[in-house]
């Protein structure tokens, strides 16, 4: 457990919680988000509405662009468009190295809290290509044992849903149709203005170049 994951563990359920935002370029600065635990609770709310990881995943991107609007009233951030063009020499910009940190820092939140019920974070991704390079924050499937382990104390019996050989499965005997366990995708919210949805990719198109067309 990092950091971050940790100290927001360890907060009470009211208290609000901070985290650091980059900007500037290759978290030239950073500045710390005061985060209000209502604002939390229905953020993880909202997740907890979805009934797959597909639809976790689309619901992230939509928290995601909220937290970054809320760093806006807090920090320059709200100056950043999408890309490294639109924004040049504009302070609260970000390249894809602030937007990869930041957001893998907000995804670790939103999982310490307990919002994340399909994926995990892992580490950030870097795609190659030519001489340029680029990075994203990265989520991953979990097994259906992972999901039921994180869910609150009562509910995971009333969740399960067994073969006769005591294999956790879904109701097809699929995980999320075409999702599955270890299953990665990008959340790169460097695609686009501050404050819009994250932009969610399987790993494998992001790194052969998938995403929308900005410099």
């Amino acid at each position: 457990m990092n950091a971050l994951i940790a100290q927001a563990a360890i907060q009470p359920a009211h208290a609000a919680v901070e985290v650091r935002i980059c900007y500037n370029y290759g978290c030239m600065r950073e500045a710390r988000v005061s985060i209000h635990a209502a604002t939390l609770a229905r953020m993880s709310a909202r997740l907890a509405g979805a009934r797959d990881a597909a639809e976790e995943r689309a619901r992230l991107a939509e928290e995601v662009g909220r937290l970054y609007r809320l760093a806006a009233t807090q920090t320059p951030v709200g100056a950043d468009r999408s890309g490294n063009f639109l924004d040049q020499g504009v302070d609260g910009r970000m390249d894809c190295i602030d937007h990869s940190t930041s957001t893998t820092r907000l995804l670790e939140l939103l999982e310490a809290r307990g919002a994340l019920r399909f994926h995990r974070v892992v580490e950030p991704a870097r795609r190659t290509r030519l001489i340029l390079q680029h990075f994203s924050a990265v989520i991953e499937v979990l097994s259906a044992g992972e999901r039921i382990a994180r869910l609150p104390p009562g509910q995971a019996l009333a969740s399960c849903n067994c073969t006769e050989d005591g294999l956790v499965i879904g109701e097809t005997g699929k995980v999320d149709g075409e999702d599955r366990p270890g299953q990665r995708y990008v959340v790169d919210s460097w695609f686009v203005d501050n404050g819009e949805p994250a932009v969610v990719l399987p790993l494998a198109e992001w790194l052969n170049g998938g995403g929308p067309n900005v410099q």
